[in-house]
């Protein structure tokens, strides 16, 4: 899975920096400084998540981006501490949704057509998985589970043959690889990313302001190690705008989550 994953991903990871609709509410939902903390050191204190949110959150993004020979995976990377502070600030409240009625099922192309905020849903949706899983092992809880148990749920919750009350499965499965993606893509700075394990996976140089004489180099391998939004900061470089979280709300965090009731009229 996490192969299929990273292939996808890689060649257009540049271009966008792997992050579009979470990370640029994340900007304005938290200041740099106790980003940078969270993103150092982790375990601290939740924004969002409670004890047994986070526990199964480590689980499930553990299997969406597992840890391997290529490197560390979602979890080591920072990912549960990412999504807790977008799932705290704005994006989470559906800041920029449009959130008035009537709520109707809506087309592929109009996006996130739900009434539940991304904070909802995550609410919602965890509970939901580990009461699923409770009904099918046994009363264990989805971080309790097999690997193979595991990885059995999310693509049953991915093919839409579960459902999670008001919450279609399909759709908080969405939400929760495309979260990870961006929490594992995404700059170092909002918590997630973390020593840009994601980054150096795929070779993305980070915020350096200008590539330019590294472009006109053919053939030759690029060999600057990633830098970070924080780091450039320290550094006193000059950083593209948007550089290293993607400026472009190209995609929602959850395929429509981020999108605010879009195609609506």
């Amino acid at each position: 899975m996490r192969r299929t994953l990273l292939k996808a991903l890689g060649a257009g990871l540049p271009a966008g920096a792997a992050a579009t609709g979470l990370v640029g509410d994340s900007a304005l939902a938290a200041p740099p400084g106790p980003a940078s903390a969270a993103a150092a050191n982790p375990g601290g204190v939740s924004h969002f998540f409670n004890a047994r949110e986070r526990i199964t959150v480590d689980a499930i993004v553990s299997r969406l981006i597992p840890n391997d020979e290529l490197g560390p995976g979602a979890r080591e990377a920072g990912v549960t501490d990412f999504l807790d502070r977008q799932l705290a600030g704005a994006w989470g409240g559906g800041d920029h949704f449009y959130r008035h009625g009537p709520f109707q099922a809506g087309t592929p192309e109009q996006g996130y057509q739900l009434a539940l905020t991304p904070a909802q849903a995550f609410r919602t949706g965890l509970a939901a998985i580990d009461e699923v899983s409770a009904k099918r092992h046994g009363g264990k809880p989805f971080s309790q589970l097999q690997p193979r148990e595991q990885d059995a749920l999310l693509t049953a919750l991915e093919k839409s043959e579960i459902e999670l009350g008001t919450l279609p499965g399909k759709v908080f499965f969405q939400m929760l690889l495309d979260g990870t993606m961006e929490g594992f893509f995404g700059d170092p700075i909002h918590g997630g990313n973390r020593n840009m394990a994601g980054w150096k996976l795929v070779g993305f140089p980070g915020v350096y302001a200008s590539y330019s004489n590294d472009i006109e180099r053919h053939g030759v391998a690029y060999v600057r190690p990633p830098m970070s939004i924080a780091m450039a900061r320290a550094a006193g470089h000059g950083t593209m705008h948007g550089a290293g979280h993607g400026g472009s709300h190209a995609s929602s965090p959850a395929k429509g989550a981020s999108a605010p009731k879009g195609g609506r009229p």
